[in-house]
């Protein structure tokens, strides 16, 4: 079926999946060639694997600029967005704890823990919010510019007294958009200290108001390569981080959680890391985790530079190829290796399918996509980032291109070429 069979075939989806490093693989093969114990058995095995746990996340620490305490390993991405989202909200409505400031309440009031996140979320945030919904939580959905970025004075906007939350991606998975994180984590921050004033005048409040509410969560899943990660200055309290994304381990994901922030089980079982997350700890795949963000920190800086030039390479060489062709999202505030373009409507023929577009490819043996791989699987599969953008025509027109690691500019003249054949 595919005319390339012959040849390479070309992969440009490194943001669904990134291949696991060697250095990754290797320090994985060389923790479970020595042992497997379980770390929570009191022999000499056990205690060794417990350390080798311990080592793993004071290596992620460093990385993150904080403490190994405040690491929590999880089954990915996914599971670390709930147990952040749904911890939060369960923990405020099981305490009940709650100081209201509004003019008129009482300190008997009932509270309703509320919410911000933004339009162009993931699947795990967006998914998750409208659970909480359904337990009676509400929520905010900020939208973005045509750019595709979230404006800090629109989240600032969005917060309530009774903001409990809020979460906004680090780098878009479909546009590759970066958020101006540090700048909104330092509005949330000011609006907390406002907060702690008011504060300050209530009585008789069940919760001692300091300044934990609204907690700043961010999905950093697909920043994890390419932007900083210091949580302090960016100012976070809770981060998301997932191994596929980074040529780490599968099924290993990270949620750092800021001392003094507390968030409620969502899993129950023997009470492993600090009782948040129970379950037998994967300790190989910690010790590839670590390994993971240790290179991704070592080559941020050489690897964005690299495949920024052939990012730009790629969207002129496809605009020069089609004059139809517009970018999805900023030029400038995005990812060093996405690549997102709208193939809109010509006078003489309609927009081509995106589905199309990437089965085609696939026949001529290049891998791509046309939005985020979990919303593929629904039955309407077209972007709802895209059409948050205001570019409803291109939701169903657009291609989606990720470079990595082993891309190339002649890779970028295959995919070019291909494409010539395929839409034109």
């Amino acid at each position: 079926m595919i005319s390339r069979k012959n040849k390479k075939r070309i992969f440009l989806d490194y943001v669904s999946i990134t291949p696991v490093a060697k250095e990754v693989s290797g320090a994985m093969a060389k923790y479970s060639a020595k042992n497997f114990a379980n770390p929570s058995a009191l022999y000499g095995e056990g205690m060794k694997a417990k350390e080798v746990m311990k080592e793993s996340r004071e290596k992620i620490a460093r990385v993150l600029g904080t403490r190994a305490n405040e690491i929590i390993f999880t089954s990915g991405g996914t599971e670390s967005d709930n147990l952040a989202l749904l911890g939060v909200f369960e923990e405020i409505q099981r305490s009940g704890l709650w100081c209201p400031i509004s003019q008129g309440q009482t300190s008997g009031a009932k509270f309703i823990p509320h919410i911000v996140t933004t339009r162009i979320e993931h699947p795990a945030i967006l998914e998750v919010c409208k659970e909480i919904e359904r337990r009676g939580g509400e929520v905010t959905y900020v939208g973005v510019s045509e750019d595709g970025l979230v404006s800090p004075k629109d989240i600032l906007a969005a917060i309530k007294e009774n903001t409990v939350l809020v979460s906004v991606m680090y780098a878009n998975n479909e546009i590759g958009t970066i958020q101006p994180i540090k700048e909104i984590g330092k509005a949330i921050k000011n609006w907390k200290i406002e907060k702690l004033k008011n504060s300050l005048k209530i009585k008789n409040c069940k919760l001692k108001i300091d300044e934990k509410f609204p907690i700043f969560h961010v999905d950093a899943c697909q920043a994890g390569l390419y932007c900083p990660l210091d949580v302090a200055k960016l100012g976070v309290d809770l981060m998301t981080l997932d191994g596929i994304k980074m040529h780490g381990p599968r099924g290993v994901g990270i949620l750092y959680v800021r001392t003094g922030v507390k968030i409620k089980s969502i899993m129950f079982g023997g009470g492993q890391q600090g009782g948040l997350r129970s379950g037998t700890e994967n300790v190989e795949g910690m010790v590839g985790m670590a390994k993971a963000l240790e290179l991704a920190e070592n080559l941020r800086q050489s690897e964005s530079a690299r495949l920024q030039k052939i990012r730009d390479y790629g969207i002129e060489k496809i605009c020069q190829a089609f004059p139809n062709a517009k970018l999805n999202g900023s030029q400038t505030d995005r990812l060093p290796n996405n690549i997102n373009i709208c193939f809109s409507a010509m006078a003489d023929m309609p927009a081509p399918d995106s589905e199309y577009i990437v089965v085609a490819l696939d026949v001529e043996g290049i891998a791509t996509s046309y939005s985020s791989s979990c919303q593929t699987s629904k039955e309407n599969s077209s972007s709802y980032v895209i059409s948050e953008l205001g570019r409803k025509n291109c939701s169903a027109s657009s291609l989606r291109v990720t470079l990595g690691r082993t891309t190339t500019k002649k890779d970028i003249d295959v995919l070019v070429k291909a494409l010539k054949k395929i839409v034109m």
